[in-house]
């Protein structure tokens, strides 16, 4: 142990952490302090937080709460830790994570070192070929009411030591506040704030035990593709899904958790048609349903397929709606793809993963037009002028926006 300090936490655990806080960047937190403020007198504040941590000292600072709003008009509350109560975070993180990853359920996807939200879809798509009926589970504000008891309890279970234990307790108590100027900070009893670095793991070993293990119990053959609090459950025969979502109600009730039913459903996802059921379900923002394909001769087939789901879709196009891409008129055209690539590439990587045509489409055609209307305001031109324009552009450098791939990839 080190000479003085209560727990021997390595500094290298900080250093790595550290660095995985400054390459996803993020908001500041309640002091409103940036990564780049944290690096003006970086070796020192590393030191502070290795320090504490070590001697038992370290007490987090409140969270601070940022309201997001949902599609059905409510609103997610993020919780944004401070840089230095990431970096904390990220040090106790990698070292439990090498401990408890191991042990996780192998259809466990989300926020694990090798796996991805693709690797969830892509096993989904493969079983909803075999299985004709799915069960869909969303949990109700899982963030907002996961109990901390159970928690603490599967980390006892996981003989985790002492230091990992009393700062997991100290995170998930931190008060959750939207400004630093609040009078009355509580702690918090139940729940553990999305946003948090070490949250994810703290998620996914509660639902490793309160619902992985408890199937792996009672229904051995039933298989699922779980993606944090996200679950789909694939079924035989419609009162089996049945069966299954009344036993999978009641478990989460037991560990002080409700599911949604207005987003839990079970799903048909077979080819022979059946009248009067659900027929899609949306998956890590993918819709899943029969899909008319052609296989590599040319004929026609129907099968259960994901692509970007139609929420996704709408957001993306109310985005680019919002960019006023046709009052930038005084950019230029290698200004305005600085400026959007990013984000094209991102939808484009992630949307564009599963039969992409739909998707392609409507990624192209709206940011398109929004790029024919911008050269219409700036050149003074008429539309015709301003397609002519970009299509000579596109030909001679066809890499400048992101979106063009789309063009040669599926011929739109």
């Amino acid at each position: 142990m080190t000479q003085g300090k209560a727990f021997e936490i390595p500094k290298s655990l900080v250093w790595r952490a550290y660095h995985d806080v400054k390459r996803n960047r993020g908001a500041a937190g309640i002091d409103g302090q940036t990564i780049t403020d944290f690096d003006a007198n970086r070796d020192r504040n590393l030191y502070k937080i290795w320090n504490r941590l070590s001697s038992g000292s370290y007490f987090p600072p409140p969270v601070r709460a940022k309201r997001i709003p949902k599609g059905d008009g409510k609103e997610r509350i993020l919780g944004i830790p401070t840089v230095s109560d990431r970096i904390a975070q990220g040090a106790i993180k990698l070292y439990a994570e090498a401990y408890l990853d191991p042990i996780f359920h192998e259809d466990s996807y989300g926020y694990r070192p090798g796996k991805s939200a693709h690797q969830a879809l892509a096993t989904c798509a493969e079983r909803c070929r075999t299985s004709s009926w799915v069960l869909e589970v969303d949990i109700k504000a899982f963030f907002d009411h996961v109990s901390h008891e159970l928690i603490l309890k599967a980390l006892k279970h996981q003989k985790m030591p002492k230091w990992v234990l009393l700062y997991c307790q100290r995170w998930l108590r931190a008060p959750l506040v939207e400004t630093a100027d609040e009078m009355s900070w509580m702690e918090r009893e139940v729940g553990t704030p999305q946003g948090g670095v070490i949250s994810p793991l703290l998620a996914n070993l509660f639902l490793h035990y309160a619902f992985d293990q408890w199937m792996e119990r009672h229904y051995r053959w039933v298989r699922f593709e779980r993606y944090a609090d996200d679950i789909v459950c694939h079924c035989g025969r419609m009162k089996d899904a049945e069966h299954l979502r009344s036993a999978i109600n009641a478990r989460f009730q037991e560990v002080g958790l409700m599911v949604n039913d207005q987003k839990s459903h079970i799903v048909y996802t077979d080819t022979f048609k059946r009248w009067n059921v659900r027929t899609c379900f949306t998956f890590l923002g993918y819709d899943f349903k029969v899909r008319t394909l052609k296989n590599y001769k040319g004929k026609l087939y129907r099968q259960c397929m994901p692509g970007a789901s139609q929420k996704a879709m709408r957001e993306i196009t109310q985005t680019i709606k919002e960019w006023r891409i046709h009052r930038s008129s005084r950019a230029s055209v290698e200004e305005l793809a600085r400026r959007y690539n990013v984000t094209l590439r991102g939808w484009i990587t992630y949307y564009g993963k599963f039969w992409y045509r739909n998707f392609s489409y409507r990624l192209w055609s709206v940011f398109q037009s929004r790029l024919v209307k911008w050269a219409k305001m700036k050149y003074r031109i008429s539309t015709r002028k301003a397609e002519h324009m970009l299509l000579q552009l596109r030909k001679s450098n066809p890499d400048l926006f992101a979106h063009w791939y789309l063009l040669r990839a599926s011929n739109v």
